[in-house]
């Protein structure tokens, strides 16, 4: 009986060492997708600033040309 319950114990044990093994594989796989999604925002946010940034000094400047056009009339 002790043999039974200890054979049935190291089954059990297994299971859930297999069910772990499962979990951190896909811990680790999600970990993994999660950091490259988080170096393309990145990158995405980078060049949206550099757009605003481009977009901000264009429009600068063609406030900067209509005031020189007001004073000018």
């Amino acid at each position: 009986m002790t043999e039974n319950y200890q054979s049935q114990a190291l089954k059990d044990l297994e299971n859930k060492l297999d069910l772990l093994i499962i979990k951190y594989d896909k811990a680790k796989n999600e970990n993994s997708y999660l950091k490259m999604e988080q170096e393309r925002l990145a990158s995405e946010k980078m060049e949206l600033l550099e757009k605003a940034a481009l977009a901000k000094t264009r429009l600068e400047t063609v406030i900067a040309r209509l005031k020189v056009l007001e004073n000018a009339s």
